[in-house]
Parts: structure tokens; sequence; C-alpha cells
């Protein structure tokens, strides 16, 4: 990990930034005290993650019931 000075990353941003897209971290400093990281974005993931609403998601136990035939009629179901 390198240590740069604000003084020096100002000039030399571009060249600090392709350092860091090449994997590098890069710590800035303010009068030698450490004051912020440049560090590679890592990408987001992508798609859903299996069991990610686990326990937020209540199914009643008469969710296999059949519905009403009030509902069906709403509709436009008919009845069996």
């Amino acid at each position: 990990m390198t240590t740069v000075n604000l003084d020096e990353a100002g000039v030399g941003l571009a060249d600090l930034l392709a350092r860091v897209r090449g994997g590098e971290e890069i710590v800035l400093a303010a009068d030698g005290v450490p004051v912020a990281r440049l560090v590679p974005v890592t990408a987001a993931p992508t798609g859903r993650r299996f069991g990610s609403a686990r326990g937020l998601i209540e199914v009643g136990d008469d969710f296999d019931d059949p519905l009403p035939e009030d509902l069906l009629r709403a509709f436009g179901a008919r009845g069996p």
C-alpha cells in the first residue's frame, strides 16, 4: 500500500487512479496523517441471492384453501 500526500495527489491524480484501477490501494495523507484510501470499486453482485428474503414473508395456513365463491366471481372464474 502506497501513501501519498494530498499536494502530490492533486497533480498526479490521473496516475493514481490508473494504479487503483490496476488493483493497488493508495492512502491519501494530509501532512503525513492518513485521511482517506483510494481502492478499486468492486462490482455489485448481479441477480438474485437465494434465501435473501428468508424470514420476511409468511404464508398463511389457509394459502391452499379454495377461494370464496364471491371472489372467484369477481375475477370472472366459474365454479366447479
